[in-house]
């Protein structure tokens, strides 16, 4: 296949996917159900007065991030290129989400809830009507802290699980891959988290959290190669998206429809976002997967049909990559399989356009991202031609960046 040839030679690629297919002709026979997605809705909504009230910084308990309309960054995009980009530009803020500053902050925190949910209800000490507010109390924290709940990540979603574990009074234990960030660890460590670290890769830290969880009766493994739970949090951000826009006065139809890149590791956040906002637009939207070039684990996957039986290395790639949050050598084989229809295309990006498109942000919106969260606006040139009778609504979705400490941004920025 010439698409394989491409990845082992690390160059740029953008493929478009030959499966995909109009959506009201597949949904459903996808592996997950709107009515699955609404649950999920309404059961952060029970908690959403126990956030507010441990977690200040949410406001009204709600988890969510704003969009913001960046033409100067599309200027920039434009002279770098030396192209018109059709439509208008603009940045899903989940570098903004509160309590773990990422996309993770959704699925993760989702699933951590979901959990101590069912825990507090099989033993009678919540009902569903009750004001979840007393989850705060001393009683909670103790029955929680019987308990423990693991994970294996490169960073983002270790810090979503840990913060929100910790915090519920459950015992931690976050296995983290040689990609992680030391500062990412510390962290975690400050929370009263405990941090396994690997010398291998993401793979590895995965394979050794669920062998661990599996020997404890006690304990809960988060598994973001095929977790049903993170996927539903993500896919509730896809679903909210529509108000959003209609309250910025974003038009989304035939002549305008929303194009959306979204940075990808092993698929569980991209898929899930991708999977509500189709929820919500159905066939006027059209998502993107964007990965690096030494990383592209999602698109291998989906381009040959293995998914999760084939990894990077089998292709003589390293796995290496500046953006730590998509490091992963083998795809979600449950996200791959709902993304076989529903994805219109993916491509690639070499780390040093990560940094360029970074600091572009940084100095034309005065926003800050994580190299991963700028893995999206690749998209932007791989894809023109296909809209450029359109007026597209650009939207790159940024993963992640305000728990970036000052120092490790002025290297990004290369201050």
């Amino acid at each position: 296949m010439d698409i394989i040839n491409d990845l082992k030679s690390m160059r740029e690629v953008y493929w478009t996917n030959p499966g995909y297919r109009k959506f009201n002709e597949i949904e459903n026979q996808l592996p997950i159900t709107s009515d699955e997605v609404m649950e999920a809705e309404k059961r952060l909504h029970r908690f959403a007065p126990y956030l507010a009230k441990v977690f200040p910084e949410s406001k009204d308990g709600i988890i969510e991030s704003p969009v913001s309309h960046i033409p100067e960054m599309m200027s920039w995009i434009e002279r770098d290129i030396g192209q018109a980009i059709p439509g208008e530009l603009y940045l899903k803020r989940d570098d903004l989400l509160s309590i773990a500053g990422s996309i993770k902050a959704r699925g993760g925190i989702y699933e951590v809830l979901k959990h101590a949910e069912t825990l507090a209800v099989e033993n009678g000490m919540l009902y569903y009507d009750h004001d979840y507010r007393k989850l705060a109390e001393k009683d909670f924290i103790d029955f929680f802290s019987k308990y423990r709940i693991q994970v294996g990540s490169t960073g983002n979603l270790g810090l979503s699980i840990g913060i929100m574990s910790a915090k519920l009074g459950f015992k931690v234990t976050v296995h983290m891959s040689s990609d992680a960030k030391k500062w990412k660890k510390d962290m975690l460590r400050s929370k009263g988290v405990t941090v396994i670290e690997y010398p291998d890769d993401y793979s590895k830290a995965v394979e050794e959290g669920r062998k661990d969880s599996d020997n404890d009766p006690m304990s809960h493994f988060v598994d973001d190669e095929n977790s049903r739970d993170l996927f539903l949090g993500y896919a509730v951000g896809g679903m909210r998206m529509k108000s959003q826009l209609e309250e910025m006065g974003v038009i989304v139809d035939e002549k305008h429809p929303l194009v959306v890149y979204l940075p990808c590791g092993v698929g569980g956040g991209p898929g899930g976002v991708a999977y509500g906002l189709k929820l919500s637009y159905g066939d006027l939207v059209e998502c993107y997967f964007a990965e690096p070039t030494h990383s592209p684990c999602m698109l291998l996957g989906l381009a040959t049909g293995k998914h999760d039986q084939i990894s990077v290395e089998d292709i003589g790639l390293d796995n290496k990559t500046e953006a730590d949050g998509l490091a992963v050598g083998r795809p979600s084989s449950f996200v791959g399989k709902v993304m076989d229809m529903l994805l219109t295309g993916s491509f690639t990006i070499e780390d040093n356009k990560l940094f360029r498109y970074l600091k572009a942000l940084y100095e034309t919106e005065d926003i800050f991202i994580e190299p991963s969260a700028a893995a999206g606006f690749n998209g932007l040139f791989l894809t023109r031609d296909r809209y450029i009778d359109k007026e597209p609504v650009q939207l790159v979705w940024s993963t992640g960046g305000s728990l970036v400490p000052m120092e490790e941004r002025s290297k990004f920025l290369g201050d």
